[in-house]
C-alpha cells in the first residue's frame, strides 16, 4: 500500500515537473470577456473606431490594411506599431501607412478600462472589424488572445508584403506561405474597396508601362486621364487616389471593386492583373456579379488571416504603449 502511494506521488511529481516551464494558450471568441471587470473590451474598441470614422473616414481602410501589413510579417503580433530607426514602419512599402494614431487612441481607452489586459495586436483586429462593420460589411466574431511581439524588422516587411506589381502567381504562392488559398487572396484583395494609393505605387503604369513610354494599355480609357490628372507626369506630390473608382462607395465595404477592375479601372497593376488572370478572373465575376458573396465571405477570410503565426500563453507580451516594448 505504501509503495502504491509512494508511485503515485512520484508519478504526480514527475507531471509537474514535465509541466514546469510551459504555459499553453489559445485563440477564442470572448477570450477578454470576464477580464475586464464590468468592461466589454470590444465595446470600448468598437466605440473608439465610430467615433473616429465619424472624424475621417479613412479609419476603414487604415485598420483594414494595418492588420494585413502586421500579419504578413512575423504573424499578427503588433510588429508593425513598433517604433524604431529599422523596424517595419520604416520599409518602403509600409511608409503610407495610416492608422498609428487611431491604435494609439484605442490603447490609451483599453489602458483606462483594464490596464495591461489587452494586446495592440488583438486591437488592431477587434478594430479592424468594428471598422468593416461600421462600413457596410458584415458583423463577424473575432478570436482574441493574441499577445505581442518584441521583434520588427524593416528588412522582413520589404521581404514578405507583395509590392502592387507582384504577378498574381507569385502572390497566391506567398499566400499560401501563409497559410491562405487562392479564394482567400481575392477576398481579401476586396479590401481595396475602400483603400487609396500614392502615385508612385502606379505611376510607371501611367507614362512608362514596362520602359515602353507608353500607358498600360489594359488601364481604360475613361480612367487614364482621372489618373494622370491626379499623378501629372513631372510633380514631385505623391497624390494619392481611391482604389475602388466607383463614385460614392470610396468608404463602403462593398463588391464595386471588383465591378471596376473587370471593367479596367483597377488602379493597381495586381488590381488589373486580378481579373484578367485565368486562374482568378472566375472568382473575380462571382464576387462581382453577387454582392452578398462578398459581404459573406470577407469576414471570415479576415479571421483566418487574423491567426498567422500568433503568439499566445506566455509567449511574447502585453504591451503597454503599442509603439515600444516594454
Amino acid at each position: 500500500m505504501r509503495e502504491t502511494s509512494f508511485s503515485f506521488v512520484l508519478f504526480l511529481g514527475l507531471v509537474l515537473i514535465t509541466l514546469v516551464g510551459h504555459c499553453y494558450g489559445q485563440l477564442k471568441v470572448g477570450f477578454y470577456e470576464g477580464k475586464c471587470g464590468k468592461n466589454d473590451v470590444e465595446k470600448v474598441i468598437h466605440e473608439v473606431v465610430k467615433k473616429k470614422i465619424t472624424k475621417d473616414p479613412d479609419t476603414v481602410s487604415d485598420l483594414v490594411r494595418l492588420s494585413f501589413h502586421d500579419c504578413f510579417v512575423r504573424g499578427c503580433d503588433g510588429s508593425i506599431l513598433l517604433d524604431g530607426a529599422n523596424t517595419e514602419q520604416k520599409a518602403p512599402i509600409n511608409l503610407a501607412l495610416g492608422g498609428f494614431e487611431v491604435v494609439k487612441d484605442i490603447k490609451e481607452a483599453i489602458e483606462k478600462a483594464c490596464p495591461g489586459v489587452v494586446s495592440c495586436t488583438d486591437v488592431i483586429v477587434i478594430g479592424a472589424r468594428s471598422a468593416i462593420s461600421l462600413a457596410g460589411g458584415k458583423w463577424f466574431e473575432v478570436e482574441t488572445g493574441r499577445r505581442d511581439g518584441v521583434v520588427s524588422l524593416k528588412s522582413e516587411a520589404q521581404a514578405n508584403i507583395p509590392p502592387p506589381t507582384m504577378p498574381v502567381s507569385q502572390a497566391i504562392q506567398l499566400f499560401a506561405k501563409k497559410g491562405l488559398n487562392k479564394d482567400d487572396f481575392v477576398v481579401l484583395l476586396g479590401g481595396h474597396t475602400v483603400g487609396t494609393s500614392k502615385c508612385h505605387s502606379f505611376k510607371e503604369r501611367l507614362y512608362n508601362f514596362r520602359n515602353t513610354k507608353k500607358p498600360d494599355p489594359t488601364i481604360s480609357s475613361s480612367l487614364l486621364p482621372l489618373l494622370k490628372k491626379t499623378c501629372p507626369l513631372n510633380s514631385k506630390i505623391d497624390n494619392e487616389t481611391f482604389l475602388d473608382q466607383t463614385p460614392n462607395s470610396h468608404f463602403k465595404i462593398d463588391n464595386a471593386y471588383y465591378k471596376q477592375i473587370l471593367a479596367h479601372n483597377g488602379v493597381l497593376e495586381i488590381d488589373s492583373n486580378l481579373a484578367s488572370n485565368p486562374g482568378t478572373r472566375g472568382l473575380v465575376k462571382g464576387l462581382a456579379y453577387n454582392p452578398n458573396k462578398f459581404l459573406n465571405q470577407f469576414g471570415p477570410a479576415m479571421v483566418k488571416m487574423a491567426r498567422i503565426g500568433v503568439l499566445t500563453g506566455c509567449h511574447g507580451e502585453i504591451r503597454k504603449t503599442c509603439s515600444s516594448v516594454n
